[in-house]
């Protein structure tokens, strides 16, 4: 079966490349930006616009004397820009949650290119950009043997360049397996299953805490915009580099861990974004990744023939017995880790919600 895989690879452009680079990053952000505005103004205004208008906007601004520069590049990413702020509004209008933000030259730094904007040599294994002379130098860590139908390079807030190319696959299917498990996130442990595995929460965000508040310290002491302050800067950006990297690592670990053990993976549906609104809980919530976490089993599932199955975020897991299925009876509350059935069974709390996120979950999978 064929799927869209997204092969992530550094490379290493030299100064003309990346000054290319910098000047094709200002301008998508620009129109970006731009188109944003425009928006804003015209919705003020009791107007509603779309990606036909900021087109049209953009041809315009491109007109301008003042913002001649914006044909120095190639078009392809201007209006991939503004695709990507077409994907968020609606996004925005769907969930309620993520209204578009204006892009910073001080952030994360990327652009997109369809199969238009860039040529592909299979044989030399070749990328060449739009508006440059030279193909860029790829640390080719694998290999692909689809097209590319699309691809984003980007800019890390460390200086490392990457570029990411979608192309589709055909994904060989896991052999089936007999073994099923219900899996249950947490804080103390960041995942519980039906039999008896944990997978221990690493809390790299507490992990580096430490060295990175005395890296913020120096930082405060530097003279902003001078050279020891942007020094500190990228020491500050590798260290979330460093956290955002090995969180990633230990996600894709733990999931390709249950995905190839077993055949149907039960896991409770969570509302991320309403969890996080709690701000004792907000920090660590985040540094558990549980969005990712689901996110990765869903494709990861979909890829190697296994089978998801969500259960609603209402299912009473923690507080019902796994043995008799009674709910517990006294207040409920996060401090309660082992609780008493009636029927005499003395229950883990995670362990217990893991059971039956388990049965329900092969219930709803049947």
């Amino acid at each position: 079966m064929l799927k869209l895989i997204a092969y992530k690879y550094r490379f290493y452009p030299n100064n003309e490349q990346a000054v290319m680079l910098s000047q094709t990053f200002g301008c998508v952000r620009v129109a970006y930006n731009s188109a944003l505005a425009f928006s804003k103004e015209q919705h003020e205004l009791g107007n509603k616009t779309n990606y036909n208008d900021w087109s049209k906007n953009l041809t315009q601004l491109k007109k301008n004397p003042d913002f001649l520069w914006l044909k120095d590049v190639s078009s392809v990413p201007l209006q991939q820009a503004l695709k990507h702020l077409n994907n968020g509004f609606q996004s925005f209008f769907k969930s309620g949650f993520g209204y578009p933000k204006f892009k910073s030259k001080h952030n994360y730094q990327s652009a997109s290119y369809m199969s238009n904007g860039f040529k592909w040599d299979a044989d030399k294994q070749s990328l060449l950009l739009a508006k440059m002379k030279q193909p860029l130098k790829i640390k080719w860590s694998r290999y692909f043997t689809g097209k590319p139908s699309s691809l984003t390079v980007s800019k890390t807030k460390s200086g490392k360049y990457f570029v990411s190319i979608l192309v589709k696959e055909a994904i060989k299917q896991l052999p089936i397996v007999n073994k099923t498990v219900g899996v249950d996130v947490g804080i103390k442990d960041l995942a519980i299953c039906s039999d008896g595995v944990k997978f221990n929460n690493p809390r790299l965000t507490n992990r580096y805490a430490q060295k990175l508040a005395k890296a913020s310290r120096k930082l405060a002491k530097r003279k902003k915009g001078s050279r020891n302050f942007k020094k500190q800067k990228l020491v500050i950006a590798k260290i979330h580099e460093k956290i955002a990297n090995s969180r990633r690592d230990f996600t894709h670990k733990m999931t390709s861990t249950l995905i190839n053990e077993n055949q149907v993976i039960g896991i409770e549906s969570l509302k991320v974004k309403n969890m996080v609104k709690n701000r004792k809980l907000a920090k660590h919530l985040h540094d558990a990744n549980f969005g990712e976490i689901a996110r990765q089993l869903e494709y990861k599932a979909d890829w190697y023939g296994r089978k998801l199955s969500a259960i609603s975020q209402w299912f009473p897991s923690s507080k019902m017995c796994s043995e008799c299925g009674a709910l517990y009876a006294g207040q409920w509350s996060l401090a309660i880790r082992t609780w008493t059935c009636a029927c005499g069974a003395v229950h883990d709390r995670d362990h217990n919600a893991a059971i039956n996120i388990h049965k329900e979950g092969l219930r709803l999978a049947a």
